[in-house]
């Protein structure tokens, strides 16, 4: 017999709550294995938010068809980054994919746990310049609701979270070492926002590509060493608790010198709380 939503998050429901609060102030395993460049093994217990988007038709079964990250924000609506859906990725449109899901409380993408749920409807940013990379977001709009402590707070305009030295993480299933390394299980890697002088700096134009503050912003280390990666695009990146970016773009993977860059969702929001 088919379970019903309510019946299989209802054993994480509970300690959710707590979980949560520890997840600000718990420092990684001191002998975590170095993933998500520079990262640590993550738990959706913790980060019930994060999820995956697949396509097994599109990418095959292994680590059940994922190729980009997303984030709940609400209990029908997910975030993505507007490239995961493009041709570029899928080789199609969007529509195309017979079997696009999004799935949700699966740590490791080669079991079956949590569940698969094909979104209703897509939503992707018509404002989005593929060019210059500005506008990078697309809603998946979910065709069952989830309970709400599955969703995230957006941060928006002038909220603490963005200002630079704030601690954020980000979250993923993508490229450990920037090699084509993947991972099955969910990773996170802690860095911190970095003031849009220095974003502008490490990405002035031309073949890097431009970075803009209206629209973007990064997250790194001077140093370089933890970074997002191929195939977390679209994961969430979190400061002070809040949802603050979308991993969109950068320049290699951890490199120094060359932040990580990301939609800036207080730029995004009303869009996104419209097509949501």
């Amino acid at each position: 017999m088919r379970r019903s939503l309510s019946a299989l998050f209802a054993p994480l429901a509970a300690p959710l709550v707590t979980a949560l609060a520890m997840l600000v102030i718990l420092p990684p395993p001191a002998t975590a294995d170095r993933t998500v460049v520079g990262g640590h093994p993550a738990h959706t217990a913790l980060a019930p938010w994060a999820v995956a988007l697949a396509s097994r038709e599109r990418f095959g079964d292994a680590r059940s068809g994922q190729f980009c990250g997303g984030v709940v924000v609400g209990p029908t609506t997910v975030l993505t980054a507007a490239h995961c859906m493009s041709r570029g990725v899928l080789g199609v449109n969007w529509w195309e994919v017979g079997d696009l899901r999004v799935i949700i409380g699966r740590d490791d993408l080669r079991g079956s746990g949590g569940v698969e749920m094909a979104p209703r409807w897509v939503w992707v940013n018509p404002a989005y310049d593929q060019g210059g990379r500005a506008g990078d977001v697309a809603v998946l709009t979910l065709s069952q609701p989830l309970p709400r402590i599955y969703g995230v707070a957006m941060a928006a305009v002038g909220d603490p979270a963005y200002q630079p030295g704030a601690r954020a993480a980000v979250y993923g299933w993508g490229d450990t070492r920037g090699n084509g390394s993947y991972a099955s299980t969910l990773r996170a890697t802690r860095l911190r926002v970095m003031p849009d002088a220095t974003c502008e700096e490490a990405y002035p134009g031309g073949a890097e590509g431009e970075y803009i503050s209206e629209s973007m912003m990064c997250a790194g280390l001077p140093d370089g060493g933890r970074d997002a990666c191929q195939g977390d695009s679209g994961g969430p990146l979190i400061a002070r608790g809040k949802l603050v970016g979308l991993v969109s773009w950068g320049s290699g993977c951890a490199e120094p010198g060359r932040p990580g860059v990301y939609t800036r969702i207080s730029a995004v929001l009303s869009q996104v709380t419209a097509a949501g």
